[in-house]
């Protein structure tokens, strides 16, 4: 199967047509070696020495990304932190870079705390606004250009080209954590991007049961060899059962992506206008801020992941939490299942993310059960 010839859903069912030459098993082996046999002549034909930057079990998962991304090259990681923090590291101390003010918790954390003591010069700001974003950036000494879009847990939106623009008039390059929309809705890379993280914890494997990161790239430049340098050295490599199920995973994606968007749309619009909500965020609404921009770059749906503020502030939002069947308390997000978070609780101490906010990653079972039990337990408060 030449993957050039098929539709993206059909080369990830199929992840690119792959079969073991050996056996003739359609489902890659795992390959848990460690190290590589070296010739006779001390030389490794094979291409192959160690396993921290040579698994095989790696290839087929980041060829099966970098065909969906429309990149040049794809490295898996140990975490989405892993593959995010690797990104900055590459970076000199003393280089500037910007941020979002809404992005994902645990990444802002490290940037504000550990990447800013070893050096980095690092400002957020809002990039949704691409006159903020122009102003934010300072050419000759701004390096890069960090969005997330959607943007967890309010799910703004950032004008991926816009913002490709302005930070390559600066000389600057942009990095998408594409984690929510995945390659399904959006290619970053098409819009511009010259790097696209996902967290492969979430979409891209989609069934809860492994933690794994994973960085695209436009080119195979220098400062790519870099990242892949720093995970080398770094040892941020993925275990081999975890890229094998990545693929097992992603094999599905464009089958699940789709069913989340829809739930989430449906749940959304119920909501919209509920006397105990104060506010749905989710860019598929068409009163939300963003979106015409998310219409644009974001095709076949909105993404499965909404916010619902609750009337009553915190104690209400926690209480309704509190009382939901079907819907389950748990941190993390694009499962099968439908999970549901105070997220300000979980952040903790300094969290921008309103006390009134219940963020909601929707999954695949009937979206009216799922309405029907945010709906018990709103009424309960």
């Amino acid at each position: 199967m030449d993957p050039k010839h098929v539709k993206p859903a059909s080369a990830a069912a199929q992840a690119l047509g792959w079969i073991d030459e050996t056996t003739r098993a359609i489902s890659p082996p795992l390959q848990p070696a460690t190290t590589y046999l070296r010739d006779p002549d001390n030389q490794f034909r094979s291409g192959r020495v160690y396993a921290r930057a040579d698994n095989p079990t790696f290839e087929q998962a980041e060829a099966l990304l970098t065909h969906l991304e429309h990149g040049a090259g794809a490295a898996l990681f140990s975490s989405g932190m892993a593959a995010a923090t690797t990104v900055f590291m590459a970076l000199n101390p003393g280089d500037h870079v910007i941020a979002p003010k809404v992005m994902y918790w645990a990444l802002r954390h490290w940037l504000l705390g550990f990447a800013t003591q070893w050096g980095l010069k690092v400002e957020l700001v809002d990039p949704t606004n691409p006159t903020t974003l122009a102003r934010a950036v300072q050419p000759g000494k701004t390096r890069l250009v960090w969005i997330e879009t959607p943007a967890n847990p309010t799910w703004v939106i950032t004008d991926i080209a816009a913002a490709a623009e302005i930070a390559h008039q600066a000389g600057a390059r942009l990095a998408v954590d594409s984690t929510i929309a995945t390659p399904v809705l959006t290619q970053p890379i098409a819009l511009g991007a010259d790097l696209v993280l996902h967290s492969a914890t979430k979409y891209l494997n989609g069934h809860s049961d492994v933690v794994a990161g994973a960085l695209v790239t436009a080119k195979d430049d220098e400062f790519w060899q870099r990242i892949k340098a720093g995970r080398k050295n770094g040892g941020a490599i993925a275990g081999t059962f975890e890229a094998w199920l990545l693929v097992r995973g992603m094999r599905t994606l464009f089958v699940r992506v789709p069913a989340a968007c829809r739930g989430a749309q449906k749940i959304a619009g119920h909501f919209a206008s509920h006397p105990r909500i104060a506010a749905v965020l989710y860019p598929g609404l068409a009163t939300a801020l963003g979106h015409a921009v998310a219409a644009r770059q974001m095709k076949g749906g909105f993404g499965g992941m909404l916010s619902l503020r609750v009337k009553g502030g915190e104690a209400a939002a926690i209480a309704a939490a509190a009382r939901v069947q079907l819907w389950k308390r748990a941190t993390s997000l694009g499962g099968v299942e439908s999970l549901i978070e105070h997220r300000a609780s979980v952040e903790g101490a300094n969290s921008p993310t309103p006390a009134d906010l219940l963020r909601l990653s929707v999954g695949l079972e009937d979206a009216d059960d799922l309405i029907a039990d945010l709906e018990q337990a709103l009424a309960q408060a």
